[in-house]
């Protein structure tokens, strides 16, 4: 069983989040070279308004120019994770894994199998159905009779230590979305728990449900 580390970071500035996110990796990636036990690294976090593109984004999938994006309050970052565009907020749940996959005996493939059965598991406590779909990452529910994305998943792996991770829309303010080409998706739209249930979620008991179905997925044990 794998020792973790779980910290909530609460309302994080992105870049702050970012910059501590590449401390613990390259520090695990060190600690890996020299052949020293490692420990895993969850981090929970709501972000201010941003629009992350990946290394494999197209520009053009954001919609809006950077004077927009500061009359709504929004930043914009070109970042090292897989994948195309996607939005972080106030009512979204970013989860940041800094896992080293081969302590867990995980390969990427696997690793983000796991990642998409938590979330399943996650919404499943709230009567929601998710699925995956063949060629794009993340988990997908039926919303009003419509396929939509509720997770989307980005990471970045180097010596099998992972960063980056997962976006939930718990509470999101989803028109957030209409600023961008989601996931460079053009045919699919968002929904989050709030917007499927009808209701405002609490973002506490989605963390905790989260973080449990995490600990059984990958046999974690907490430490302080």
């Amino acid at each position: 069983m794998n020792r973790v580390k779980i910290e909530d970071l609460g309302v994080k500035d992105y870049k702050q989040a970012w910059d501590y996110q590449l401390s613990l990796f390259h520090e695990k990636i060190e600690r890996k070279k020299i052949g020293s036990p490692n420990k895993q690294h969850l981090l929970l976090t709501e972000h201010p308004h941003v629009y992350t593109l990946g290394k494999s984004a197209d520009k053009n999938n954001l919609l809006v120019n950077e004077e927009f994006l500061d009359s709504i309050g929004a930043t914009s970052y070109c970042i090292e994770r897989g994948g195309d565009i996607t939005y972080h907020g106030p009512g979204q749940l970013v989860a940041y894994p800094i896992f080293d996959l081969e302590a867990l005996n995980l390969g990427v493939k696997s690793y983000v199998q796991y990642i998409e059965n938590g979330i399943i598991k996650t919404i499943a406590e709230y009567g929601i159905k998710g699925y995956i779909i063949d060629g794009k990452i993340g988990v997908w529910v039926k919303d009003k009779g419509e396929e939509k994305k509720v997770a989307a998943i980005g990471i970045k792996c180097s010596r099998y230590v992972s960063m980056h991770g997962l976006a939930l829309n718990v509470n999101t303010d989803l028109s957030m979305f209409n600023h961008i080409v989601p996931c460079g998706i053009p045919d699919k739209e968002v929904a989050s728990l709030s917007s499927i249930l009808g209701r405002e979620v609490s973002m506490q008991e989605v963390k905790g449900k989260l973080v449990q179905h995490f600990m059984n997925i990958f046999d974690l044990q907490l430490i302080a």
